[in-house]
């Protein structure tokens, strides 16, 4: 029975992606496992601040080949057979900068979620906020939560920080780190349009290519270049094959002049499949306010009105000057911050920059990727023009191939009995590991790891002594974690070597 009085084997903090992949892979490990979350939806990034337009993008590395499965894979597959996902799109001018999307339907990607935690018998606390640890000196033994029903306590063996900001590490104490607020990412709102024109939209793209963004398609491994982007784009027939949209450069310059649009972001979005073939259009840079770092709830307040403001005139300029806009309507507006950047743990293992640019492979991996290092957004009309432009001047760090993940990255040093995944993890700033699909592999390696601490009464540390069984565990629920795979045949067939 779920109550204050059980004592769980793994408690979780956070229902996010990295919560839910989580609390799913511990219960699957034979954990008996409590997921808390201040709202009464799972999904965090995925539906309640998000979801990110690239919510499953670069699954697939410069080789063309998937370093990220597991969970991930496992959640798109389910979702695509049931009809609510794409499958993997593969266009040509996308997979040497292996940029590529593999689009899902947030909203049924939260009901499946709800659904699996009932198929693994795993305990949700919902409406609940995480205030406090229970320590005994520095091992946590538990969690403070408030809710509906006060302060309460609930015992714990090992604890799972999923709050995304690692806020629960430091109420345990543990060392943590975070740009200042000058330097901090913009964060954002998302919102969710329908009643695109998409046949008229595609023809403005084919006779205007060079008012889009290219930077993301050029990769230091590929001889494509900008010429290649746009012809492209002039000849495209099919919106899914660009995935994102992002530029309208021309059309925003004059918005801008006329006060219809603001100096804050570029014009853009990605793309959110539905049911019966639809397509909506999914906005996450059109309203960007800085200076505003997670642990200041005034500053946090004063996020959310500015957001809020910024996408009314983002909408007006959609609406009123770019091509198939003329019908459409919003039809969500996420509730919370789409926070960008916050605080990280100090653990065992700082993932820096180097380990990404040299994509690095570690005795204790427990997943891969591919991202870029260095990616920053900024507060202004060229936000992606931006990326990687800050950071001591370095450029973006593209790896050729998959980096790993090591799983001393997930343990915080000092405070024992604490796991963390998601974007809490230790990294350098160039190495942030934010990106949704990264949360789903932490968060699924913390679930094993934590469950098989308590099958052998063994701290998150003390497995860091031999991470075999973490690994042995996570290959037969299909992580990726040492040679990522080809496909073998079309994306639709879903077939792997």
């Amino acid at each position: 029975m779920a109550g204050y009085d059980t004592e769980y084997d793994v408690i979780v903090c956070g229902g996010g992606t990295s919560g839910v992949a989580a609390a799913i892979s511990a219960a699957r490990t034979g954990a008996k496992t409590l997921v808390i979350e201040r709202t009464g939806c799972l999904g965090g990034q995925m539906c309640v601040s998000g979801p990110p337009g690239f919510a499953y993008a670069r699954l697939f590395n410069t080789h063309g080949e998937q370093d990220t499965a597991g969970f991930v894979e496992e959640t798109h597959a389910r979702l695509y057979k049931a009809g609510h996902a794409w499958p993997h799109y593969h266009p040509k001018h996308r997979v040497p900068a292996a940029y590529t999307f593999s689009y899902v339907d947030p909203e049924w990607w939260m009901l499946m979620i709800f659904n699996m935690m009932e198929e693994e018998g795993v305990d949700l606390l919902l409406d609940s906020l995480v205030v406090g640890a229970v320590k005994d000196n520095d091992t946590v033994k538990g969690v403070i939560v408030e809710n509906a029903d006060g302060r309460r306590e609930l015992k714990g063996k090992i604890v799972i920080d999923c709050t995304g900001e690692a806020y629960f590490a430091n109420y345990a104490g543990a060392e943590t780190v975070c740009v200042d607020v000058e330097d901090i990412q913009p964060h954002t709102i998302s919102f969710t349009a329908d009643g695109v024109d998409w046949d008229k939209l595609l023809t403005y793209i084919n006779r205007n290519p060079e008012q889009f963004e290219y930077q993301q398609l050029l990769h230091r491994a590929s001889d494509q270049t900008k010429e290649d982007v746009y012809k492209a784009y002039s000849k495209v027939i099919d919106i899914r094959e660009l995935g994102e949209v992002m530029g309208f450069k021309d059309l925003r310059d004059a918005a801008l002049k006329n006060g219809d649009w603001h100096p804050f972001s570029g014009a853009g979005f990605f793309l959110q499949p539905k049911e019966g073939g639809k397509i909506l259009a999914h906005f996450q840079h059109s309203s960007h306010w800085d200076k505003t770092l997670p642990t200041d709830a005034w500053a946090l307040s004063r996020c959310h009105i500015e957001c809020r403001k910024q996408i009314q005139i983002a909408w007006r300029f959609f609406k009123n000057y770019v091509p198939g806009f003329e019908n459409a309507y919003i039809v969500k507006i996420s509730t919370e911050l789409r926070l960008r950047e916050g605080p990280r743990i100090v653990g065992d293992y700082v993932l820096n920059r180097d380990d990404v640019i040299n994509t690095r492979q570690f005795s204790d991996t427990i997943g891969k990727s591919s991202f870029p290092a260095g990616a920053y957004h900024t507060a202004n009309v060229n936000t992606l023009a931006s990326i990687g432009t800050q950071e001591l001047g370095k450029d973006r760090a593209q790896p050729i191939g998959s980096y790993d993940i090591p799983y001393r990255c997930l343990v915080p040093k000092k405070i024992e009995n604490l796991l963390v995944a998601g974007k809490g993890v230790s990294t350098d700033r160039a190495a942030y590991l934010r990106y949704v699909q990264q949360t789903m592999v932490t968060g699924q390696a913390a679930g094993v790891a934590a469950a098989l601490c308590v099958k052998n009464d063994k701290t998150p540390r003390e497995m860091e002594e031999n991470i075999e069984e973490i690994q042995e565990v996570l290959l037969s629920q299909n992580a990726i974690l040492f040679e990522p795979r080809k496909l073998v045949k079309t994306y639709e067939q879903q077939e792997y070597i």
